[in-house]
């Protein structure tokens, strides 16, 4: 790795959003760290793609939600420089309407997304602060500003980022450290196959399409550069109109 190179860690790495965020922030010149957790030879086959573009990339496996393995992960991988753009991307759905959902389904989604964004970033906040500079960007959704019905956990989640990535903005500000969270629509993944066709996107999406990850990426990218130094707080929709 380039002495000057940025280290960035994109949790959920190997998914549709994450590997386009991986692939940007690789383009950008920065060291990416791919986290998988199940996936990990998805995130090491990304990881040789970036390689074989002239990036650098590593792969990564913990379990977000286990507190002691992400922090013994995290804190070898802080050792001998912090990670200075860090990307909480991991989440999953578990949907159902509410009178029917099921304990498990609200504490699993609630688990990644929320008890995952303190295991990971919390290790990772004091090396950043020291080097007075960093990115931490939220992965959210559309949901979480806008509720979704059979989602009432997911949202709950999401919208629980949105009041963490503006809490956090506040205290670490003055530390040369922004904090945004990234909501996206609609967009053109795995996720989304079975669930909306094109008729539905149409009448659900003024763009009348779905969005690419590409197009979430950049917007990450753009949050991750040294130009959105004075952006923090925000929550930037990336929906094609709908809200």
């Amino acid at each position: 790795m380039k002495p000057d190179m940025k280290r960035a860690l994109v949790t959920g790495g190997s998914g549709g959003i994450g590997a386009a965020i991986c692939r940007r922030l690789a383009a950008d010149g920065c060291y990416v760290y791919v986290h998988a957790n199940r996936n990990l030879a998805k995130a090491a086959a990304l990881v040789e793609e970036i390689r074989a573009s002239g990036g650098a990339a590593e792969a990564i496996t913990f379990d977000v939600t286990d507190a002691e393995a992400s922090r013994v992960a995290l804190e070898a991988l802080v050792a001998d420089a912090p990670i200075q753009i860090l990307v909480n991307n991991a989440g999953v759905h578990d949907d159902a309407v509410f009178p029917g959902m099921r304990a498990e389904q609200w504490h699993s989604v609630l688990d990644v997304s929320l008890n995952g964004f303190f295991h990971v970033t919390q290790p990772l906040t004091l090396p950043m602060i020291r080097g007075r500079w960093g990115r931490i960007i939220n992965i959210t959704s559309i949901a979480g500003l806008t509720g979704n019905r059979g989602q009432v956990n997911y949202a709950a989640a999401k919208g629980g980022l949105h009041a963490a990535t503006k809490s956090l903005s506040l205290e670490l500000a003055s530390r040369g450290i922004t904090v945004n969270a990234v909501a996206p629509g609609i967009i053109q993944t795995g996720m989304i196959e079975g669930v909306f066709d094109e008729k539905s996107i149409a009448a659900m999406v003024p763009m009348k399409r779905a969005g690419k990850p590409e197009e979430v990426a950049d917007l990450v990218g753009f949050l991750a550069s040294e130009q959105a130094s004075y952006i923090s707080g925000q929550i930037i929709s990336v929906n094609g109109g709908m809200i």
